[in-house]
């Protein structure tokens, strides 16, 4: 059976030493008294749920899955998640982040992300319940009317409604544009929904007393595409003027999907017909609501992928130690018994520190975000606010796709320390695999992301953002250029912040000729992209860990954290070199192939 540790050092040296995000925190009006105790507090209890409650329903809830009742569509999670759920809420987890206007604790989105970090770690098919919420909540508290507002928000932010976001039919995912779901507006202002959605992640359950759908819709005379295409809230059950659960509303789950992988989550197919909705936003206009739910959920994604690399990487790590085989190739360690422990062999270690290193690197960028997402949302200067925002809205491919790529390659990687036994269920590794797959998938496939880093946040504006924040690595570099001991670390990315700019250069005059060379280059330039962003903050890492150590801290975890920065640059950041020159071979050696793939 695996295990997991909250990795509580490794985030309070993240949000305390590296990033120092009670300073900003500080600055910003809601946030003005919060400090580092109450932080730490929080996610400690945090830790406890996450381990104790929900971790011990992951395999479980894997095996046994979710279940539908035809005939009254009713669905039942695995056993503990509903009491799992009553526990959250008891606890007032749901409500951690949210304003305390609808009954919200206001503390910083940061918290929330590293508390969701845990409980990702712990169960992600669980963690979506709650987590989609959090998405649903954000865009009606972006777009919202106030009575739409005092209606909904007080349920959600108390847990007592789940919500979802309804995107995807079966005839278009990503390509929004093609949806057929139509809006009839009634004479009391409110409209008749009716279509088929498919892949709804948390889409029904038995936790919650009401489940309010974000869906988009078509009203009759709607331009055609993206343009034509409106947000309405269609709950469960209609919601009383008293703010009670009332009628069912003609909304119910049709089928649940069988998939690879976080089977203990509803993948629900949603039926509606007729149900009764409300229109959030202009007509027209719903993308604008429903991409404050998207970009909340691929900052979400990013941190279903972190979570799980890091319990891959925590049991991979104690196996390594325990499981012997073989003798080390310089010699034995282990005298008293028959065989060493894996961990001394040099590619078991490689493996181990590739998950290691995704892990904290992703911990640092999520960090990152999350307090960028903070100042653009409550910075007093408009132009922090802006700046910030511009920042995110580069970065969010990059946390999306990156991390959950690099959540693929970790989860393997940690499988295979196992050997057979990782490919076994009981161990737990398999199942990491598993869930960690749809990562890449859900909330725009990781090719969507590259398109839309290269082509929008970077093309889109010649640079703009990207040279910001080049302009950070190269502030790091000024000050840490003639160090030799950070000479390892500062290289690399002052060699690779000075290639960018004539790569994306390149590759945006190929693309402006045509427009596939954008495509074919577009996966790879943002792993590159992931690369400089990683190789920043470990660069800032390594920075932090020698400071402490040259003021005279013993403490081996500033050793360790310099090793592993050592390995990153050596072991996983020269694949940029690699990535560059088949982001360069052009589109032509995949869309001349009309004979190889006929």
């Amino acid at each position: 059976m695996p295990t997991y540790n909250p990795p509580l050092r490794e985030m309070q040296f993240v949000m305390h030493e590296l990033l120092d995000v009670v300073g900003d925190l500080k600055q910003l009006p809601p946030h003005a008294e919060m400090d580092v105790d109450t932080i730490n507090a929080v996610l400690e209890e945090g830790g406890k749920f996450a381990s104790d409650v929900i971790f011990p329903l992951n395999i479980s809830g894997d095996a046994e899955g979710c279940t539908i009742d035809q005939t009254t569509h009713a669905v039942t999670t695995p056993k503990g998640f509903k009491e799992a759920y009553k526990t959250y809420v008891d606890g007032g987890w749901p409500a951690l982040a949210c304003d305390p206007a609808f009954g919200g604790q206001g503390l910083p989105f940061v918290v929330n992300q590293m508390f969701y970090e845990m409980l990702n770690s712990a169960n992600q098919a669980w963690a979506m319940y709650p987590g989609l919420t959090h998405g649903a909540y954000a865009a009606l508290e972006a777009h919202g009317t106030d009575e739409q507002k005092q209606t909904y928000l007080h349920k959600m932010t108390s847990g007592e409604w789940t919500g979802t976001m309804c995107l995807t039919e079966p005839h278009c995912g990503t390509d929004l544009g093609l949806m057929r779901t139509k809006a009839e507006p009634q004479a009391d202002g409110t409209y008749k929904i009716t279509g088929n959605k498919i892949f709804i992640s948390a889409g029904e359950n038995d936790m919650s007393t009401n489940l309010i759908h974000l869906v988009l819709a078509r009203l009759p005379d709607a331009p055609p595409g993206i343009k034509g295409v409106s947000l309405f809230i269609v709950p469960k059950y209609q919601v009383n003027k008293d703010g009670s659960p009332g009628a069912a509303n003609n909304v119910y789950c049709g089928g649940l999907e069988h998939k690879m992988g976080i089977k203990g989550n509803v993948t629900a197919q949603i039926v509606l017909e007729g149900a009764i909705g409300t229109m959030v936003g202009q007509p027209n206009k719903g993308m604008q609501g429903m991409f404050v739910m998207m970009n909340a959920a691929r900052l979400g994604v990013g941190n279903q992928s972190l979570g799980l690399t890091e319990v891959a990487y925590q049991n991979a790590l104690t196996y390594a130690k325990d499981r012997i085989q073989m003798r080390s190739l310089s010699g034995p360690k282990a005298k008293d018994q028959p065989a060493d422990p894996i961990i001394v062999h040099p590619d078991v270690r490689k493996m181990l520190l590739t998950a290691k290193a995704y892990a904290e690197g992703g911990r640092a960028l999520m960090t990152y975000a999350s307090m960028l997402l903070e100042k653009e949302l409550n910075h007093p200067d408009e132009k922090v606010r802006k700046d910030s925002g511009e920042m995110l809205a580069m970065l969010t491919p990059i946390v999306k796709a990156f991390i959950t790529d690099n959540g693929h390659i970790s989860t393997n990687a940690c499988m295979q320390v196992f050997g057979g036994h990782g490919f076994i269920k009981e161990w737990g590794m398999e199942q990491f695999v598993r869930d960690n797959r749809i990562n890449m998938t859900y909330e725009g496939t990781n090719t969507i992301q590259s398109l839309d880093l290269l082509g929008r946040k970077i093309l889109g504006n010649n640079g703009a953002t990207l040279r910001k924040f080049g302009k950070l690595v190269g502030k790091l570099v000024e000050e840490e250029g003639v160090n030799e001991k950070m000479a390892e670390f500062i290289t690399p990315i002052a060699i690779l912040g000075d290639q960018m700019t004539k790569f994306t250069t390149e590759i945006g005059f190929k693309g402006f000729q045509n427009p596939d060379e954008v495509g074919a280059a577009a996966v790879d330039y943002l792993r590159v992209a992931g690369h400089l962003v990683f190789g920043y903050f470990w660069a800032r890492m390594a920075q932090v860990a020698l400071r402490q150590i040259a003021a005279g801290n013993t403490d081996p975890y500033y050793v360790g954290k310099v090793q592993t920065a050592r390995f990153y640059f050596a072991k996983l950041f020269p694949e940029t070199a690699t990535l560059m020159r088949t982001a360069r071979t052009g589109s032509k050696v995949l869309m001349d192939t009309d004979a190889a793939l006929a």
